[in-house]
């Protein structure tokens, strides 16, 4: 609509940390808090962060941030980011430590080494320069120990993927702009990407990547996939394959539901219903070219969804599904031709039930045993 407003955009953890770091460490050299306290984005952008809470306990102080994620739907809206800063060994520059709800790193492939804290690199880089700001003022070494923690963030990590990431006992210090932009595709894109690197960093021989939890849990039952070879694509197929491209794994499947499949077959690598719905009449020059008879692909364009269009198939006895499963896999190969993955495309019912597939049908236990050995 004309009058709606526009989205209002958010502060990222990594920038909330970054302000509540400041803070605490001019407290801590000084003992006074700024607030507002003033930071320096990676783009060279000044912006203040009020304080929610300050205090000094001994040779460490600590402040707080809420972080605000302006309209995105983000987990971490409204929660505590707090920054703990104590005096470091001379020499020692700054450290980080994972205070309560902030994960851990368990498994190799991702930026930070296993053990690390989850504090991201461009976080690390903001409170860094946050930190030499502080001291200079203070006209004191910056060779502290930050402890970044999240009240509540082991319960809210269970709503993301830290877990099947191998980050472990809470959320992920993140960022790379210091900004939140709503309902931005690229938090989701930098999901796909680890995932795909801790599978590669395991050893794993195949990987799927599904549209939905139905399909998700359907293919990761049909092969016994572990956690970690299950990428959370969602509707970034073309994200996926972009990233696989430069980082192969030899086996890929691509789950999902008749819909979102039919889409990708029509050549879409993103798959969000914004970028339109799947073409009826297209699809049924598909069914068309594949043999179909002129009273179904009469019925096709007219049909209300996708599902119509396949039950209508079922009804006549064509296999829709396989050509529909055939022509996307198609799609999907082009994007990683000369790469040498092999690739499969599978569609799920809203039941979990299997449709069709194309693609590598033999040998999955053999590759699931290789899977959960690694």
């Amino acid at each position: 609509m004309a009058n709606e407003r526009p989205l209002r955009r958010g502060w990222t953890t990594g920038a909330c940390a970054t302000a509540a770091a400041k803070a605490a460490c001019t407290g801590l050299l000084t003992g006074d808090f700024p607030d507002p306290v003033e930071i320096q984005l990676p783009g060279g952008q000044r912006v203040g962060f009020a304080l929610a809470e300050t205090a000094r306990r001994g040779d460490a102080a600590s402040a707080g941030v809420v972080k605000d994620a302006g309209d995105d739907p983000d987990v971490t809206h409204g929660a505590l980011v707090r920054a703990t800063v104590s005096r470091g060994a001379p020499g020692s520059g700054v450290s980080f430590r994972a205070g309560p709800g902030v994960g851990v790193v368990t498994r190799p492939g991702l930026p930070l080494l296993p053990g690390e804290p989850a504090i991201n690199p461009v976080p690390r880089q903001m409170i860094a320069q946050a930190i030499g700001e502080a001291a200079a003022a203070a006209g004191a070494p910056g060779d502290v120990v930050v402890e970044i923690s999240i009240p509540g963030g082991e319960a809210l990590a269970e709503r993301t993927l830290n877990p099947r990431l191998g980050i472990l006992g809470g959320l992920s210090i993140l960022g790379t702009t210091g900004i939140v932009v709503p309902y931005s595709c690229s938090a989701w894109i930098h999901g796909i990407r680890n995932g795909i690197d801790v599978a590669r960093a395991a050893g794993l021989q195949h990987v799927a990547g599904a549209t939905g939890r139905t399909s998700e849990t359907a293919v990761q039952a049909l092969y016994d996939l572990p956690e970690i070879a299950l990428i959370d694509m969602g509707d970034f197929v073309g994200g996926m394959l972009k990233h696989l491209r430069d980082h192969p794994i030899p086996r890929v499947s691509i789950a999902g539901g008749v819909a979102k499949i039919t889409k990708l077959a029509q050549g879409r690598l993103d798959l969000h219903s914004k970028r339109g719905s799947a073409d009826l009449a297209a699809l049924a020059e598909l069914a068309a070219g594949a043999g179909a008879s002129a009273a179904l692909t009469g019925r096709i364009p007219g049909a209300n969804t996708v599902a119509e269009c396949f039950e209508l198939a079922r009804e006549e006895g064509f296999a829709l599904g396989e050509v529909v499963a055939a022509r996307a896999r198609g799609v999907a190969a082009e994007a990683l031709r000369g790469v040498g993955v092999d690739l499969e495309v599978l569609i799920f019912d809203r039941q979990g039930a299997l449709v069709a597939r194309r693609g590598f049908a033999q040998g999955h236990a053999e590759t699931s045993e290789r899977n959960r050995r690694a």
